[in-house]
């Protein structure tokens, strides 16, 4: 027969154990949270600007990065490094069928697919990255830095989502007007 103290000791021992496998969801705000991307053109100059989510959240375990998805609002993507008809002009090229088609495509969709490893307080990641209805695997870097924020970057290949405009991978003779297909984004999180 077990005796009452016993029959307590396990059963905390039961809930504890199980309390430390259960994974903390965390939310991002999405007023205060952001993606600054950067594109670079052949000869060095670089646009950037922002974009907004629609819905983002990462899985914790023990500090420890598990899962999460991330979606993007496409049609809030803006640039920042021009202002007046330039900004528009851009605005609207980059929303355009040249670029992301937005209006068709108005999502872009990240996953977390594998749990993190962790080096020097950055968590590497791996995950899907849908753009324009494409789908690949990504890699990229997240860093807690306390309860209440998370810092990302992330490097795609715009050609891989077929985002061909003046790129090397499409198109020959491009010279000083080629864009790099690489796009940066560095991601600032927020939770709530």
């Amino acid at each position: 027969m077990i005796k009452p103290f016993q029959l307590l000791l396990a059963i905390t021992l039961i809930f504890s154990t199980f309390g430390l496998c259960l994974a903390q969801n965390l939310s991002a705000n999405l007023e205060q949270s952001n993606v600054r991307w950067f594109g670079e053109e052949l000869t060095g100059k670089i646009h950037f600007g922002d974009l907004s989510f629609k819905n983002a959240y990462v899985e914790v375990q023990d500090g420890v990065i598990t899962g999460g998805s991330f979606v993007v609002d496409m049609s809030s993507l803006s640039v920042k490094d021009l202002s007046g008809g330039g900004k528009a002009r851009l605005e609207g090229h980059l929303k355009s069928n040249d670029f992301f088609s937005v209006e068709k495509y108005p999502e872009a969709i990240l996953k977390i697919t594998q749990k993190a490893k962790i080096k020097d307080g950055a968590q590497t990641l791996f995950g899907n990255l849908n753009i324009k209805g494409i789908e690949h695997p990504v890699e990229f870097t997240m860093k807690l830095i306390d309860d209440n924020t998370a810092l990302s970057e992330l490097t795609f290949d715009r050609s891989k989502y077929n985002v061909r405009f003046r790129s090397g991978s499409f198109f020959e003779n491009l010279g000083d007007k080629l864009i790099l297909d690489d796009i940066k984004m560095k991601v600032s999180l927020h939770w709530n």
